[in-house]
């Protein structure tokens, strides 16, 4: 083997939520980075308005794919759909597909969960902890089995600072777990939740940690890897920069401050914003398997009870905090606006509780109420606060990871990056010290416009007028503010009068040093 491709010509790869977005990126990288790569068995669930052919057809249509559509056109023909649903005993295959897949696949890609934060406990466990259980037990079924590639979280284990390239003990034993919750009612499970979690902030982080330890459970008779990617966003350049096709987490907040609509959030602007591009966790996971096999195949895989964690973060190499963020995003957005934008964008981080409350109210509810209104009286349906509950909503389910920030060991990606060639380096490029920071959040504001609103850059002089249009409308009103103020309150008292005259006389008092003899001609 001299290269990733050739590690992956003429295998047959399994993905688990490849119509997610971390999951279409990477069948778009296999299909592009490793030509002969022989098939990929993407597991789908069906839907009551759409089959299986429909969702994977739609999938295929993406922007996404445009590059490798150019490429090569018959690539869905490697593409193939399995009907499964990861709620259900054995994720609902039927005897003869998991058979077909027992008899075939080398490598498995399980990316398969809910990122919901706010997902009820029972449900989380399902599917982002018994799910991966019982697809351990097909991989375990495997007669050609290679690699088995978990993608987890750098924050499964967030209650440390300080986060190493291993997999801690779990906080529960999550077969134990699962099987105590199974009699509980809804209500009961919310109500023992909080417990449960600990110092872990949401449901999310919870059962991943829960789904790690399920898969070392099994590593002494699988060869696993675990990736832990941080706050996953756009694109940093393949298949192209900025692509991201969701407002999850921090895309939507930007798009909303892009907007003009939020105008305030709960962020340390001095601590380090963990993100990092889809495209180099994907790299990194698609290399994983061949550089890990030959480096592990120097050991004959003696230390299997430890599988490799690869902890793919940006803070500890090449760090970009908080406020850089605001600060680059909203001048994109000053130069580059939106279409029909409801503010201009005007967006501050404060790490204050109070000061953000007092700009929700004074920037969010005030505005929205009236906009509210407005609609209302015009004969719409009122739809502003509505937004904005949502979006204080998202902001608060990360206020958790931006007023903090964590440090992550990385030796085992520095280990990988040294097994690949220098050709492999480049196509699979995982080494975030590359980054250039300020270029990279604007190809991303860039992206949510192209790629999130299909926005046509052709109609940017429309989107500029418009914010001219509305930045003069602020200006104005600001001014008619100040002049009413004035006028009402501070005008009638003595000391604005003696202010007045004092400003008055300073702004006079330079003309006094000429003398009207010495400019007038004798």
């Amino acid at each position: 083997m001299n290269s990733v491709a050739d590690y992956y010509a003429g295998k047959n790869v399994l993905i688990t939520g490849a119509t997610g977005f971390m999951g279409k990126v990477l069948v778009e990288k296999l299909l592009r980075s490793c030509p002969e790569v022989h098939a990929l068995y993407i597991l789908v669930r069906p839907k009551a308005s759409q089959s299986m052919q429909e969702r994977v057809k739609n999938m295929m249509k993406s922007k996404l794919f445009d590059r490798l559509r150019a490429a090569s056109p018959d690539f869905h023909r490697k593409v193939i759909p399995i009907s499964s649903e990861l709620m259900q005993s054995g994720l609902g295959l039927s005897p003869e597909d998991e058979d077909g897949l027992s008899a075939r696949i080398h490598v498995i890609f399980h990316c398969a969960a809910t990122i919901r934060f706010d997902e009820p406990l029972k449900r989380a466990l399902q599917l982002n902890v018994a799910a991966t259980k019982e697809l351990l037990r097909l991989a375990l079924r495997m007669q050609k089995l290679e690699a088995f590639v978990h993608i987890s979280t750098a924050y499964a284990h967030c209650h440390h600072r300080h986060i190493d390239e291993v997999i801690y003990p779990p906080p529960v034993d999550p077969g134990k777990l699962i099987s105590s919750l199974e009699w509980m009612d809804d209500s009961m499970v919310d109500d023992l939740t909080p417990h449960l979690l600990g110092e872990r902030p949401n449901t999310y982080t919870y059962t991943k940690a829960l789904a790690e330890s399920v898969v070392q459970q099994h590593s002494d008779k699988l060869n696993v890897a675990v990736v832990r990617p941080s706050i996953v966003v756009a694109s940093w350049q393949e298949p192209f920069p900025g692509w991201i096709d969701n407002l999850n987490g921090p895309s939507g907040i930007l798009v909303a401050a892009g907007k003009g609509l939020m105008r305030t959030m709960r962020a340390d602007n001095r601590a380090v914003a963990d993100i990092i591009p889809v495209d180099v966790v994907i790299n990194l996971t698609v290399a994983g398997p061949s550089a890990a096999r030959l480096y592990l195949g120097l050991r004959l895989f003696a230390n299997r009870e430890r599988p490799l964690v690869f902890n793919c973060t940006t803070g500890g190499l090449n760090p970009v905090r908080w406020g850089e963020i605001e600060y680059h995003v909203m001048s994109t957005f000053k130069r580059t606006p939106l279409e029909k934008v409801f503010r201009r964008p005007n967006a501050h981080f404060t790490s204050s509780h109070l000061a953000n409350q007092y700009w929700i109210l004074v920037s969010h509810k005030i505005p929205a109420v009236l906009f509210d209104l407005y609609l209302r009286l015009s004969g719409q349906k009122p739809r502003i606060m509505r937004i904005f509950h949502k979006l204080h909503k998202a902001a608060g389910l990360l206020e958790y990871f931006s007023n903090q920030e964590w440090q992550w060991s990385s030796d085992n990606v520095d280990m990988l990056m040294r097994q690949l060639s220098a050709e492999d380096q480049q196509v699979f490029n995982f080494d975030v010290c590359q980054f250039n920071w300020p270029e990279y959040l604007e190809n991303y504001c860039m992206g949510t416009k192209k790629y999130i609103l299909n926005e046509d850059l052709a109609d940017l002089p429309v989107a500029r007028q418009h914010l001219r249009k509305l930045r003069n409308i602020c200006y104005t009103f600001n001014m008619l503010l100040l002049v009413f103020v004035w006028h009402i309150f501070i005008a009638p008292s003595q000391i604005a009068h003696d202010l007045w005259s004092y400003v008055v006389s300073l702004c006079l008092k330079p003309l006094s040093y000429f003398d009207s003899s010495s400019i007038l001609p004798n």
